[in-house]
């Protein structure tokens, strides 16, 4: 996906690891990676969503932690689809127009994220009702 592997490392981590909220410092040691790549992994999930900082009990500071539905919720933001579409109807626009030859590929992505971003709250709450009929059958 282009990024780091100590993103991957820390992201895999905080979904396994006791107790869920952890220090820069537990991360680093856990993962033997240096204070700078924890910093900047960490910069970046909490920035994608997928991290949040959380204070520590009886302790300065903060950890982290992975909300349990981080990933629901940082694909269903809804201007994330949006914006790209946004832009790439732009595209289309300076390439000609929908039916201008140059448009093909801007307007095919166009589309795509405009189906993505009308059908994925559908296909989310699909989801989340499986899991609720998961967790009351159990």
């Amino acid at each position: 996906m282009g990024l780091t592997p100590a993103y991957g490392k820390l992201l895999g981590w905080l979904l396994i690891c006791d107790p869920p909220q952890q220090t820069s410092g537990e991360l680093a040691a856990a993962l033997d990676l240096s204070k700078g790549s924890v910093s900047t992994g960490m910069r970046l999930l909490e920035r994608s969503g997928f991290v949040r900082r959380v204070p520590v009990p009886g302790r300065r500071g903060h950890a982290y932690e992975v909300a349990p539905d981080a990933i629901i919720r940082t694909v269903v933001e809804p201007t994330r689809f949006r914006v790209f579409r946004e832009l790439m109807d732009r595209g289309v626009q300076l390439a000609g127009g929908p039916d201008a030859p140059r448009a093909d590929r801007v307007r095919i992505t166009r589309d795509f994220y405009a189906y993505v971003e009308r059908e994925l709250p559908a296909l989310v709450e699909r989801f989340r009702a499986d899991q609720r009929k998961g967790a009351a059958d159990a």
